[in-house]
């Protein structure tokens, strides 16, 4: 079973894409009917509405504290947040994930993803106290990253192109999370 896993996976990215060639129909239609009984078919999808509706949760709420003021260690919206504090309570609070609570051990847990495959969600690092990962945010997408930036401050959305926070960028991790492996947790172990 393992050996046809990368062949389902790919079938399912194409399934209504494009129509099979006429000497290959018979076999797709074959692979078609296995992977429905199986339900491999339903179980992808749902995987895929699973994470995009976290997505959406999490930046949603995110959003949703946009001018809650800035205190250093602060960890809730009724005291106020640092960055790492804010991070780790919209993590919690939408995917019930506890992250640790400094923005650098923050990406040291997390997984290291280029700049050009941010995804809304991922958290972006900055280096604004002449050592690395000093700052997070949570990317929204277009270029731009939520986050509680610093005393006097509140929590807002800013460009990574500014030029402050172009220069102080210092890469970007991914959180992984149960709905985010679901396709991955669906293979056969070898």
């Amino acid at each position: 079973m393992s050996k046809w896993l990368p062949v389902l996976l790919l079938a399912c990215a194409g399934v209504g894409a494009h129509a099979a060639p006429a000497s290959d129909s018979a076999s797709s239609d074959e692979l078609g009917r296995f992977m429905s009984q199986r339900g491999f078919v339903s179980q992808i999808q749902n995987a895929g509405h699973q994470v995009a509706d976290k997505t959406s949760q999490l930046l949603t709420t995110a959003m949703g504290l946009i001018g809650v003021p800035y205190r250093r260690g602060g960890t809730s919206e009724d005291t106020g947040f640092d960055c790492s504090g804010f991070v780790r309570a919209i993590y919690q609070k939408t995917a019930g994930l506890t992250l640790p609570r400094r923005s650098d051990e923050q990406a040291a847990a997390t997984a290291t993803i280029k700049k050009q495959d941010l995804k809304p969600g991922d958290l972006v690092f900055f280096n604004t106290m002449r050592r690395a990962f000093s700052h997070v945010g949570i990317y929204v997408g277009e270029g731009k990253f939520i986050h509680a930036p610093r005393t006097g401050a509140s929590v807002r959305v800013e460009s990574m192109e500014s030029k402050y926070w172009a220069t102080r960028f210092n890469g970007a991790r991914r959180v992984e999370t149960q709905d985010s492996n679901a396709v991955a947790a669906m293979a056969p172990q070898s």
